[in-house]
């Protein structure tokens, strides 16, 4: 018998599928829920689930949202104002669409999910999560795909260059609610689009559960680049699955910033299905307190001659922990991979915990793969030099872990972006 999960209440059968929904989804989210049902929890003994803090996995008290959204749309959407000048936007409360607007070229979709798969089916169909969870979270997949009600669906086409960002903004609000955000981005041959996805939450006291799944396509000679912002609550949870693909001599750039939720599990799997295919895996955490941020990572090289490029790096504070586990994989045949894997934790306490496990799988000849972690404490003399120039030890501390992070920021090579991360980073520094 699989082994039981503390589920919802509400979620103990399946939810009924929308009459305006095509068929196929129908038979997708059945087949989802059936799933769900097969799989074990994960356990402590998973070796995917190393080093995790599996009790953070006992849902049983939250519920879905009610269907009217109680909440000040319009305080919303003064909160989801910029420094950017988006090309299009779209604003959800616990999965509702509150606001939307869009100058995009009219050859670009640009729609909610639920407007998406009545107008365009075989299109989301031909998208709509391809491939398996390989990263630990299958079950939660599987579950996020038997429940989801709505999301965003982008699909730049041939040639079609998207020169500001679309923006995404996810509100949580509601005590021990549940929502399951689903982003599906595609681009054609020789397209080019920025994506800046955040999530936070209304209140600062509303235990919330987000269980989200992004879809990247990345098309021949294209360009997509994606921000993901996770600046919730410090008693909410997120489970995020992040599922990339990219073609021959496209490029894709996957950033995230984690510094809210208390638990919060972040899986991104690339995988490079073509020649000379480019992938930049980045991501900075900033935990503080007890937070724990479970992070997995899946570099799959298919196609020979790509090249990918990870680097991760966690400041912690206080009590918190993280969790870094990758892997790159290279293919029988995929030849001439050149693949980085890099992990570096700045320990800002003396009670913090980093666990690191980078790995190499390699089944090709020609191959330049490399991988490693490093954690440490800030050096006195950085304190010193900069407390001898009239700074507080806590604001040289601060100084020294925004410094860390930048590196990070600056691979993503767009000012407007890199200014609103900091944006939330320095949030988050002010709070400590």
């Amino acid at each position: 018998m699989p082994t039981a999960i503390s589920l919802p209440s509400i979620l103990t059968t399946q939810q009924r599928t929308p009459a305006i929904y095509p068929e196929w989804f129908a038979r997708r989210q059945q087949a989802a829920w059936e799933k769900f049902l097969a799989i074990p929890s994960p356990k402590r003994g998973d070796e995917t689930w190393r080093f995790s803090t599996i009790s953070e996995l006992n849902f049983a008290d939250y519920t879905l949202p009610a269907t009217d959204v109680n909440c000040d749309a319009e305080a919303l959407i003064q909160a989801s104002a910029s420094n950017t000048t988006p090309s299009a936007k779209i604003i959800f409360a616990n999965g509702e669409v509150i606001h939307q607007q869009s100058n995009l070229p009219e050859n670009v979709i640009f729609l909610s999910l639920e407007e998406a798969l009545i107008k365009h089916s075989d299109l989301v169909e031909a998208y709509f999560m391809r491939r398996e969870s390989q990263l630990g979270s299958a079950k939660f997949s599987a579950l996020h795909a038997s429940q989801l009600r709505n999301g965003v669906f982008i699909h730049v086409p041939d040639h079609t260059e998207v020169a500001e960002p679309i923006e995404i903004h996810h509100w949580f609000h509601g005590e021990n609610t549940t929502t399951f955000p689903h982003t599906l981005i595609v681009t054609g041959t020789n397209a080019k689009v920025r994506v800046i996805e955040t999530f936070q939450s209304v209140s600062s006291k509303d235990n919330t559960l987000a269980i989200a799944v992004n879809d990247l396509i990345t098309g021949k000679h294209s360009s997509l680049n994606y921000v993901a912002i996770q600046a919730m609550n410090a008693v909410s949870k997120i489970i995020t699955i992040n599922e990339n693909t990219v073609a021959a001599e496209a490029t894709s750039c996957n950033f995230l910033l984690s510094t809210g939720a208390s638990w919060a599990r972040a899986e991104s799997l690339s995988r490079l299905e073509g020649e000379a295919a480019r992938s930049y895996m980045l991501a900075v955490s900033v935990p503080s307190g007890d937070q724990e941020y479970d992070q997995r990572t899946f570099q799959h090289h298919v196609s020979p001659g790509a090249y990918s490029d990870l680097l991760y790096k966690n400041a912690l504070y206080d009590e918190s922990r993280t969790i870094f586990s990758g892997l790159i994989s290279v293919d029988e045949g995929a030849h001439r991979t050149d693949a980085y894997q890099t992990c570096r934790n700045l320990l800002m306490s003396n009670t913090c915990e980093a666990n690191s496990m980078p790995g190499l799988e390699i089944n090709a000849d020609d191959v330049k793969c490399s991988h490693g972690s490093t954690s440490s404490q800030i050096s006195e003399e950085e304190i010193f030099y900069l407390r001898a120039r009239g700074i507080h030890a806590d604001t040289a501390r601060q100084l020294i872990a925004r410094g860390f992070c930048i590196e990070v920021f600056s691979r993503i090579d767009h000012e407007a972006t890199e200014t609103l991360i900091l944006q939330f980073l320095d949030q988050k520094f002010s709070a400590l």
